[in-house]
């Protein structure tokens, strides 16, 4: 709740700030208002190259009121409404963090695919040598990842990431172990071991958080 100066007319940038919401003057030259998350739109005036809009008209475009005391003007929104684009932002993830964590998803995937190729292709004595640069540069990554999460959404997907990992050195410890015990195991029955079927399911759920930029909490990577 704001009180502003009464005016039949507000400038739309002053409006912008008291209503602390995200609203947007229509790209057309056509003289309406219209805020995101909102339907219908409110007129605009143009004066001297200003914006100006009726209070009356934003507080019905916004399921609000206004009230009129002396020479005050107070707009009043309905609980949320401010609070909604807050709420929206807290789901962003850092620039720096998602970087990070691309990078590190990257490093996972190349871990795993690496693991595939060496257990058919290098001795059981090996592996070990052949797979610990890939464990390096993953676990490299999510070490800056974490340095990383300044934001609520960071936070929150940070241990899906290092469950991810911890995944990976799960499967990559299992198929090592097996390879030394036996002469041979085949790909297919590390594709269909459940282990590796959550990580894939991991992957494609992160891979989609970092599409939106948003954190979306999914039982995959749990």
């Amino acid at each position: 709740m704001r009180g502003i100066a009464r005016s039949e007319w507000l400038p739309l940038f002053v409006l912008l700030t008291v209503a602390g919401l995200g609203l947007a003057l229509a790209e057309q030259q056509d003289g309406t208002l219209v805020v995101a998350g909102h339907s219908g739109q409110a007129p605009v005036t143009h004066v001297n190259g200003r914006a100006y809009v009726a209070v009356d008209a934003l507080a019905r475009l916004l399921n609000g009121s206004v009230s009129y005391q002396g020479n005050q003007t107070t707009l009043t929104l309905p609980h949320g409404a401010s609070g909604a684009a807050n709420q929206t932002a807290t789901r962003k993830f850092s620039k720096d963090f998602l970087n990070a964590g691309i990078e590190t998803m990257s490093d996972i995937r190349e871990w795993r695919s690496a693991l595939l190729v060496a257990m058919q292709n290098y001795n059981p004595a090996d592996l070990p040598t052949v797979l610990g640069p890939y464990q390096a540069n993953a676990a490299k990554n999510l070490r800056l990842t974490s340095v990383a999460a300044t934001t609520t959404a960071d936070r929150e997907a940070l241990p899906l990431l290092t469950a991810q990992l911890d995944r990976m050195q799960q499967l990559s410890n299992q198929v090592v172990a097996a390879r030394q015990n036996v002469s041979y195991i085949t790909v297919d029955s590390v594709e269909n071991d459940p282990l590796n079927q959550k990580i894939l399911k991991c992957t494609h759920a992160l891979g989609e958080m970092a599409a939106s930029g948003e954190f979306q909490d999914n039982a995959a990577c749990h």
